[in-house]
C-alpha cells in the first residue's frame, strides 16, 4: 500500500500499525518532529509578540485536530511565521484579546472558504511556479539559520559540522531512526555530558509548565471591533491556506500520492478555531517540519502527525527542562539539511536553464524573487502566477489565424479571448467587391465578452458598407451571446 496520502481517517491510521516497521517509522518520526518544532514555535511566537505559551499550545492542538481533520496525511500543522507575520502589528497596538478573536474569525473564514471551493484554485498554481516557490522555500529555511550562527561561542561551529555528518551518516548506518532524531539526541548528549555553554532551546523563551483553560476574548461585541480585526482575520485566513494547500502539493509530489485539499481546508479553519478557544495563536502548515516527516524520517500517516502533537505536550510539559538543554547547533544542522534537499537543484542548472522556455524560467524567477524579497511565500506564489497568467495570455494571443479561403469567405481558427481577439477587426478585408460575407467559427472557441464585442464591431464594420456578414460554425452558447450583446 504505497498510496498512503489518498488513504482516509481510519485506512491511514491502519496503515501506520500496519507492520512494526511502519508504526517505528511514524512514532519516530513525530518525536523528531516536535523536537525540531519548539525553537521554531517559540521563536514564532515571539515575532508576534506573543507569549510562548501561546504558540506551543495552539501548535499542539492543531497538530492534533489535523491528524483527524486534514486532508494531508503526515504534514505537520502549527504556529508557522507565515501567520505571526500578519498578525504581530495587531498584537502591537491591541493585544493578545483582538489576536483570539481574529484567529477565531479566521477559522470560520477558512470554513467558509473551504465550502465555496477554494481548494479547486490550487489546478492553477503551474509547475514553474511550483518549483520556485520550493526552491524559496529552501533558500529561507537556510537564511532562517544563520542568526543561531552569529555571534556565538566557537564550540558552535563544530558541533554544527558534526551535525551535518550526523544528518549525512545516520540513513546509511542506521536507517531505521530518523537522522533528525540522532543528530538531536547525540548532540544534546554530548553538550550536556561535556557541560559546554553553548545557546540552546531554552535561550528561546520560557516552556509552559500547565495545561491552558477555555479563553474567551475580551473584545466588544461591535461594528467597530470587526473593522479593526477583520483585514487580519482575512490576511491570516487566506495566507495560512495558501501555505497549507501548497505544502500539501508539496509533500504529494515528494511521496507520489493525492491528498484531498479541500479537507484539507476545512482541518485548518477547525484548527485555528480550536487554537482561539484555548487562547492560541494562529496556525498553518509548517513546511520545514513537514519536511523532516516526510523527507528525514520517511513518515506518510497521520499517526506521525498526531505523534507530534502528543510528543510536544509531553516535552513541554514533563520534560521542559530536558528540553531546553537542546542545542540549537543540532536543530540548526537539522534544518541545513533539509533546506539543501528541498531545492529542485536540477532546475538551477545552466543545461536546465537553457532547455526551459525563457518564460517559465522568467516565472520561476519572478515567484523566487518575490518570495525572498518579501520574505514572504504566499506574495511570491501570487506573483509568479499573475507572470504565469501574462505569459499565457501572450502565448494564447499568437496562435489566432484567419484565413480567406475565397471572395468574401473566411475560417477563423484558434482560442478567442480577450488577449487573442483585439486585433480580430483587423484581419478582414472591408473593401467593395462582395455583398455578402461569410465567416465560419467551427475551429475557433469564443470565450467571453471582449470576443463577443470584437465580432459584433467586424459584423458593424460590414454593415456600414452596406455589407451582410453571415456567422457560420459558431456553437449555442456563443450564438446566445451575441444575440444578448446586439440586444443591449
Amino acid at each position: 500500500m504505497n498510496d498512503a496520502g489518498s488513504l482516509g481517517v481510519s485506512d491511514s491510521f491502519r496503515y501506520a500499525f500496519s507492520s512494526a516497521r511502519r508504526l517505528r517509522i511514524e512514532v519516530l518520526g513525530g518525536l523528531a518532529v516536535s523536537l525540531a518544532l519548539i525553537p521554531e514555535v517559540l521563536s514564532f511566537s515571539i515575532l508576534a509578540g506573543l507569549d510562548p505559551r501561546v504558540g506551543l499550545f495552539a501548535s499542539v492542538v492543531m497538530a492534533i485536530s489535523i491528524a483527524f481533520t486534514g486532508g494531508r496525511p503526515a504534514m505537520v500543522s502549527a504556529a508557522a511565521g507565515a501567520v505571526a507575520l500578519v498578525i504581530a502589528p495587531l498584537s502591537a497596538s491591541h493585544g493578545l484579546d483582538y489576536v483570539v478573536a481574529t484567529i477565531l474569525l479566521a477559522g470560520v473564514l477558512q470554513l467558509v472558504l473551504a465550502a465555496v471551493g477554494i481548494a479547486k484554485l490550487m489546478r492553477f498554481i503551474p509547475r514553474s511556479v511550483m518549483t520556485g516557490f520550493v526552491n524559496s522555500l529552501g533558500i529561507m529555511m537556510f537564511t532562517a539559520q544563520l542568526p543561531h550562527l552569529q555571534d556565538v561561542p566557537w564550540l558552535v561551529y563544530p558541533l554544527v559540522g558534526l551535525g551535518l555528518v550526523l544528518m549525512l551518516a545516520a540513513p546509511r548506518l542506521l536507517p531505521a531512526i530518523p537522522a533528525p532524531l540522532i543528530t538531536i539526541v547525540v548532540l544534546t548528549a554530548l553538550v550536556v555530558i561535556s557541560g559546554w555553554e553553548v545557546p540552546d532551546v531554552a535561550d528561546q523563551g520560557e516552556l509552559p509548565d500547565s495545561l491552558p483553560g477555555l479563553f474567551i476574548p475580551d473584545v466588544p461585541l461591535s461594528w467597530e471591533t470587526l473593522q479593526v480585526i477583520g483585514p487580519y482575520a482575512l490576511g491570516v485566513a487566506l495566507v495560512g491556506l495558501m501555505e497549507s494547500l501548497l505544502t500539501a502539493k508539496l509533500v504529494d509530489g515528494i511521496t507520489d500520492t493525492h491528498s484531498d485539499k479541500t479537507s484539507e481546508s476545512y482541518g485548518q479553519g477547525i484548527g485555528n478555531i480550536l487554537s482561539a478557544l484555548i487562547g492560541g495563536m494562529g496556525v498553518c502548515a509548517m513546511i520545514g517540519q513537514t519536511m523532516i516527516n516526510v523527507r528525514g524520517a520517511r513518515a506518510r500517516t497521520r499517526l506521525s502527525t498526531l505523534m507530534a502533537g502528543v510528543f510536544l505536550l509531553i516535552l513541554i510539559l514533563v520534560l521542559g527542562q530536558t528540553v531546553g538543554r537542546i542545542p540549537m547547533a543540532g536543530l540548526v544542522a537539522v534544518m541545513i539539511i533539509v533546506a539543501a534537499t528541498t531545492v529542485d537543484w536540477r532546475s538551477l542548472r545552466p543545461r536546465t536553464l537553457r532547455a526551459m522556455p525563457w518564460s517559465e524560467t522568467l516565472v520561476m524567477g519572478i515567484t523566487m524573487a518575490g518570495t525572498l524579497i518579501t520574505s514572504n511565500l504566499a506574495v511570491g506564489v501570487v506573483l509568479g502566477v499573475l507572470a504565469a497568467t501574462v505569459s499565457f495570455a501572450q502565448r494564447v494571443s499568437h496562435v489566432v489565424t484567419v484565413d480567406q479561403t475565397g471572395p468574401g469567405e473566411y475560417v477563423v481558427s484558434g482560442q478567442l479571448f480577450f488577449a487573442s481577439s483585439n486585433d480580430l477587426v483587423y484581419s478582414f478585408d472591408y473593401g467593395p467587391g462582395t455583398d455578402k460575407v461569410s465567416i465560419d467559427f467551427s475551429a475557433a472557441t469564443l470565450w467571453d465578452t471582449s470576443t463577443i464585442a470584437a465580432v459584433d464591431a467586424v459584423r458593424s464594420k460590414y454593415a456600414s458598407r452596406g455589407i451582410e456578414v453571415e456567422f457560420k460554425g459558431l456553437d449555442d452558447e456563443s450564438q446566445r451571446r451575441i444575440e444578448k450583446f446586439n440586444e443591449t
